[in-house]
C-alpha cells in the first residue's frame, strides 16, 4: 500500500500535498485512512520542525526548581521526579517514578535507572515535594539520594541533584553540601 501511495504521489515532496479526496483516489485508502495519512505527515511535520533547543537547559537547583515548583507544590501525597539530562544538560524528559504517603516517598534505584537509561540520559536530577510545605530534607532523603548517587556511578548515569520542593520554595541537597 505504501508503495501505491508513493506511485500516486510522484515523490514523498508531494505526497505531504495531497488532499483527503486525491488520497482515496488510491486502492485500499478509504476517508478514514485519507485522514490518518495526513494526520501523521502532519505530525511528522511538526517534528521535523521542532527545534530541540526548546526543552530547558538545566544550569543550577534553580533551573530544576522552577520546572517542578508548580507541579509538586501543592500535590498531598509525595511525589518522586526525575528530570532525564543530555550531555549538554538539556530535558529529554520528565517522569514521576513514585508516589508516597503524607510524608513518605519511596523509591528504588532500580526504577530511577531503568527510566534513565530507556531514555539515554548522561545524567539525572531527582526531585521530590514535601506536602508539609518544609523543604527541609529528613535524613530518609539524604540517604535515597546517596544510594542513588553510587547506583549511578556503577551505571554510568551521573545524579546532578535532588531537590525537595515545599510550598513556593526549594533546597538542593548539592547546594546544602549533604552530597
Amino acid at each position: 500500500m505504501a508503495q501505491r501511495v508513493l506511485q500516486h504521489a510522484g515523490s514523498l515532496r508531494e505526497l505531504v500535498n495531497l488532499s483527503v479526496e486525491e488520497l482515496t483516489q488510491i486502492k485500499g485508502i478509504g476517508h478514514a485512512k485519507a485522514v490518518q495519512l495526513q494526520a501523521g505527515m502532519e505530525l511528522g511535520r511538526r517534528l521535523a520542525a521542532a527545534r530541540h533547543e526548546d526543552s530547558p537547559v538545566i544550569r543550577s537547583p534553580r533551573d530544576a526548581a522552577d520546572l517542578l515548583t508548580e507541579q509538586l507544590r501543592y500535590l498531598q501525597k509525595e511525589h518522586f521526579v526525575c528530570l532525564f539530562l543530555n550531555t549538554k544538560n538539556r530535558v529529554i524528559a520528565r517522569e514521576t517514578l513514585s508516589v508516597g504517603s503524607l510524608n513518605a516517598s519511596i523509591v528504588h534505584p532500580r526504577e530511577v535507572f531503568r527510566a534513565a537509561i530507556k531514555y539515554g540520559s548522561a545524567s539525572i536530577v531527582c526531585a521530590h515535594n514535601h506536602p508539609s510545605g518544609d523543604p527541609a530534607p529528613s535524613s530518609e532523603d539524604i540517604n535515597i539520594t546517596r544510594r542513588l548517587i553510587e547506583a549511578g556511578g556503577i551505571v554510568g548515569i551521573e545524579v546532578l541533584d535532588h531537590i525537595v520542593i515545599g510550598d513556593g520554595n526549594y533546597i538542593s541537597l548539592k547546594e546544602q553540601g549533604l552530597i
